[in-house]
């Protein structure tokens, strides 16, 4: 399994949250929105302009703007 960072994974593909490097009022956003470590997601899609990134995690999809992705390592699943 490789690490990425999420703006980087393409639609359908699935990993965990393995690192959160944003700080101060970011993180806490981020991590608000239930992006944690130990959290499986899988990216639905991007908009045509790559930006933002929808990602399905738990119940709920959720759209992030690539500033936000930037700070999330993900480590991809494969089936």
């Amino acid at each position: 399994m490789s690490k990425v960072l999420l703006r980087h994974m393409l639609p359908g593909q699935r990993g965990i949250i393995t690192h959160v490097a944003a700080s101060g009022e970011l993180g806490r956003r981020i991590r608000d929105m239930g992006l944690v470590p130990g959290t499986p997601l899988e990216v639905q899609g991007t908009a045509p302009l790559k930006e933002p990134v929808a990602v399905r995690l738990k119940d709920f999809t959720l759209a992030l703007r690539n500033n936000e992705a930037d700070h999330i390592t993900i480590e991809e699943v494969t089936d």
